[in-house]
């Protein structure tokens, strides 16, 4: 019997849940799920005799460490800076990890001791990071292998909602971590553009966003993505005049959150009292003069500089902030209260379906032909638990835990999902869930 403990049943892990426990009988596997909400591991194990619940608090050091002692293998889908505890446990216990996060610079630190140990530490192996990678390096290898000689590369994804449940102002609900939701791009981005090297800050970041046409849905809007040049090593493509990761989005959401953004309401620095403070004084907070007698509508219209029959002011009501409800949730940040909000008005209802969009975009010259191809994947979830969120995040997990255990891969070292021997079989059988890419070429 091989033992599989799994950190975090949160939004991102039923598919993976699922996914173990279908697999459990025929692979002889025992599934520990650890969470510190006991009911919401039960409501995704069900009465599965594969699987134990362990309600535990992750910063309970005893706890943590015997259940990691006893198990084969660790993954871990807690909230990112709780990955590098799990790590160093794994590291002092010699057990493999799995995670779908950033690889961070913490962990980074532990390269030496891992590859030492003789441990594979897999990150980024979800959707994006994980599928994208996966798909970008198959397109890349085979491209490569033909003689094709690549300048440019731009890879999209986003999570998003069904076009038939999009039923608010916004054209979004949340499909998973609220909180990754409202601190998306506040690092700013960098990428690089026909040989230049371009930096966006977080102020410009929504601000006039480009669209990219997907077959059968038509325009999205996209943003850049952290720090793309980081990856052009990962992939072989140092010297390319073009590289960038982006995030996609229906264009209206990117002009609200550039309207949230100018009113200072994403900020992380600093907590406010919010007990008897309304929901319009505290978004209007930083807005220095405002004629707090004209109507609320006149005054955000005023300072975003739109009409008070806009788009973006039907937003910003639909999320409740011209309104005069009391906030009262104690001492918050502004980030903090502005994730309680869209949690509230944004929150999948539970017929809303869920949608993830990714395309890649390359370009290459063949035998002095120049060419372009599009590969892309659009997936759609059941409802608002079987998501295509949890569904591309977790099955890749899922998939290279199955691997690992049957010895079919045998990497060892800190690393992302870029090799031949993890893309193929992943993505493989990922078409067994309808999670598959189709190419065109120009």
């Amino acid at each position: 019997m091989k033992n599989i403990l799994l950190f975090g049943a949160g939004k991102s892990a039923t598919s993976l849940i699922d996914y173990l426990l279908a697999n459990a009988p025929r692979q002889k596997w025992h599934i520990t799920v650890a969470d510190h909400d006991l009911m919401l591991i039960k409501s995704k194990t069900g009465k599965s005799y594969y699987a134990t619940p362990a309600a535990i608090d992750i910063k309970d050091q005893t706890a943590r460490q015997q259940l990691i002692q006893e198990t084969d293998l660790v993954i871990s889908l807690l909230p990112p800076h709780l990955h590098i505890t799990v790590a160093k446990d794994c590291l002092q216990f010699r057990k493999n990890l799995l995670t779908a996060s950033y690889i961070d610079p913490e962990v980074r630190k532990l390269e030496k001791d891992i590859e030492k140990a003789g441990l594979l530490f897999m990150y980024e192996m979800g959707l994006d990071p994980g599928i994208d990678h996966m798909s970008a390096m198959k397109l890349i290898h085979s491209i490569e292998k033909k003689g094709g000689q690549i300048f440019s590369f731009k890879s999209y994804c986003g999570g998003l909602i069904s076009p038939e449940s999009l039923d608010n102002p916004w054209q979004y609900k949340i499909s998973w971590n609220a909180r990754n939701v409202v601190m998306a791009g506040a690092s700013g981005a960098v990428y690089r553009d026909k040989g230049k090297t371009r930096e966006v800050n977080y102020e410009q970041l929504f601000d006039h966003n480009k669209t990219i046409q997907v077959p059968g849905l038509g325009k999205l809007a996209y943003y850049p993505n952290r720090d793309s040049l980081g990856y052009m090593e990962s992939y072989r493509l140092e010297n390319i005049a073009t590289f960038m990761r982006a995030t996609l989005r229906y264009p209206d959401f990117c002009e609200g959150w550039n309207a949230l953004i100018k009113l200072g309401l994403t900020g992380e620095d600093g907590k406010i009292q919010t007990d008897h403070l309304s929901c319009f004084d505290w978004a209007t907070r930083h807005i220095e003069g405002a004629d707090k007698q004209a109507g609320h509508e006149e005054v955000m219209a005023r300072f975003l500089g739109v009409s008070t029959k806009s788009k973006v002011i039907r937003q910003l009501k639909f999320l409740g902030l011209l309104n005069g409800d009391q906030l009262n949730l104690g001492e918050k940040t502004d980030a903090e209260v502005l994730q309680h909000l869209v949690e509230d008005k944004l929150k999948m209802e539970p017929s809303d379906k869920d949608m993830i969009v990714m395309m890649h975009e390359i370009e290459f010259e063949r035998r002095n032909m120049a060419t372009r191809i599009h590969s892309y994947m659009i997936t759609q979830g059941e409802d608002n638990v079987r998501t295509a969120m949890a569904k591309t995040v977790g099955l890749p997990l899922g998939i290279l835990a199955k691997l690992l255990l049957q010895e079919k891969i045998t990497l060892t070292g800190l690393r992302i999902p870029v090799m031949p021997e993890v893309y193929n079989p992943v993505l493989k059988e990922l078409e067994e869930f309808d999670i598959r890419f189709e190419e065109s070429f120009e």
